[in-house]
């Protein structure tokens, strides 16, 4: 149910969009929620109910300005997520300054309430770097949401600090767009028969793009306007983003295999097994509340279609 601190006005939104998705009309249930939006607030749907919270000001961080509703400025951005684990980025850092593409691109940090000089850092590796510092310690996709808000890519590419690259990452990220119709590209991708069970999947079209290097259309990312806030911790917060983008109407792609080693991931390496286990449970009930009605969009019925 929705919070008795909620405005009148906004509680009213909340209570006809529950309705509207208990009826499962979608498209109405979308239109109220971009509605909630334009008035500042984002829903959060959960198995007990929808409610909403204040969406993150962009004047609430230090740093380039929201450009998300800009025209592309760059033919693509890396961001970067910096919390607690600085040699982490700067080998993050130094393998895309050791392998340029033969694009522009502009990199995006993320300081969130790191426990570490990520400005020092930063002018030592990638001088040219835009910084961006949270406000306070976010939750994983709010803070990844202000890098990819911040920056100006007609591509936008969400690189994990656990991925090293060992050449030019860039170039096979950016040819997967030159299809059309592709909205989300990475190096590692997933696919599923029921929604429930996620498995590696080969080069092509996949179900979703994992988060260790996620390249977005910047149309699409304008269309689905960020990562699910709820996800706070990272895991399965890839999963539904790539559902999101796929309902908007894009494709998501796996590219062959990209010039990179992947390291330790710490946001799941730093936990206790069963404080891990639980965060990674609770997110993926989140993506089924969101998405277990939505067999349309598994790439295997398309298949069985055919």
């Amino acid at each position: 149910m929705p919070s008795p601190s909620l405005p009148d006005a906004v509680r009213a939104l909340i209570e006809e969009r529950s309705r509207a998705r208990e009826a499962r009309d979608w498209a109405r249930a979308d239109a109220l929620r971009d509605e909630l939006a334009a008035l500042g607030w984002e829903v959060q749907d959960g198995p007990s109910g929808s409610t909403a919270r204040p969406i993150l000001a962009p004047e609430a961080a230090p740093g380039p300005p929201d450009r998300l509703d800009e025209p592309a400025s760059v033919p693509v951005s890396v961001v970067l997520l910096a919390e607690d684990h600085p040699d982490d980025l700067r080998r993050a850092l130094a393998g895309l300054a050791a392998h340029p593409s033969s694009v522009e691109r502009e990199i995006v940090v993320v300081a969130n309430g790191a426990s570490f000089d990520v400005a020092g850092l930063v002018r030592d590796v990638a001088p040219e770097a835009l910084l961006v510092e949270a406000p306070e310690r976010l939750g994983w996709a709010d803070a990844v949401t202000l890098g990819m808000r911040r920056a100006g890519g007609a591509v936008v590419a969400l690189l994990d600090t656990s991925v090293e690259p060992t050449g030019d990452l860039i170039s096979p990220l950016l040819a997967a767009f030159e299809d059309p119709t592709v909205g989300l590209a990475g190096g590692w991708g997933v696919t599923s028969a029921d929604a429930r069970q996620f498995t590696d999947a080969p080069p092509g079209e996949v179900d979703a793009v994992e988060g260790y290097c996620l390249a977005v259309r910047r149309e699409a990312l304008q269309a689905v306007r960020g990562f699910d806030r709820r996800f706070r911790f990272y895991r399965n917060a890839d999963l539904d983003f790539s559902f999101a983008v796929r309902d908007a109407g894009w494709r998501a792609i796996r590219t062959e295999p990209l010039p990179a080693v992947r390291h330790a991931h710490r946001g799941w390496e730093s936990l206790p097994d069963a404080e891990r286990d639980r965060l990674s449970k609770r997110n993926f009930y989140r993506f089924l509340d969101r998405w277990r009605d939505r067999p349309d969009l598994l790439i295997a019925n398309h298949e069985a279609d055919r």
